[in-house]
């Protein structure tokens, strides 16, 4: 059970930090980064369950909206990788299986002879729509914190993103 309660009567993220602090030293980076994976873990399983009745992941439905959001409904796969800085084969694998499901249709890029669109469907606009509200509904499963608390996490996380080059602060 990685991602679901754990119900334990301690903090395991806090007792490793003071068992790595005896051992090695500072702990408060390591306990940071280790309560970010754990979050990523919690929230990622939380998304994807109110996903699950659109037969999505997050990670599909990330594409669905980016499409959304393009003038023409439609982009080149690179385009796509780049936007949700991830690899192109996860982009290939995203769209094939958003195609599969008959939310998105692969067209020829008009512009690149070589290239290849994925153009979102009215069935995925539909379900886009229907998914998001659910998300919305559920505040990204980040109903423990206020508004200021979440402006405040992007702020910190943006930091970090601009550090790693993610785009120039």
């Amino acid at each position: 059970m990685v991602t679901g309660q754990l119900n334990l009567p301690f903090d395991p993220i806090e007792r490793a930090a003071e068992t790595w602090r005896v051992h090695f030293g500072p702990s408060s980076a390591m306990a940071a980064v280790t309560s970010i994976m754990r979050a990523h873990q919690i929230l990622l399983a939380q998304l994807d369950a109110l996903l699950k009745p659109y037969d999505l992941t997050f990670a599909r439905y990330e594409a669905l909206v980016l499409l959304t959001f393009s003038k023409t409904g439609a982009l080149p796969l690179s385009k796509i990788g780049e936007r949700l800085m991830v690899h192109p084969t996860s982009v290939t694998n995203t769209v094939s299986r958003l195609e599969r499901a008959g939310l998105v249709r692969r067209l020829p890029n008009p512009r690149d002879g070589r290239g290849v669109l994925a153009e979102i469907t009215d069935r995925g606009r539909d379900v886009v729509r229907r998914a998001t509200g659910d998300l919305m509904a559920a505040d990204f499963a980040m109903t423990m914190y206020g508004e200021s608390e979440l402006e405040q996490m992007f702020d910190l996380f943006r930091t970090l993103r601009v550090a790693a080059g993610d785009f120039e602060g």
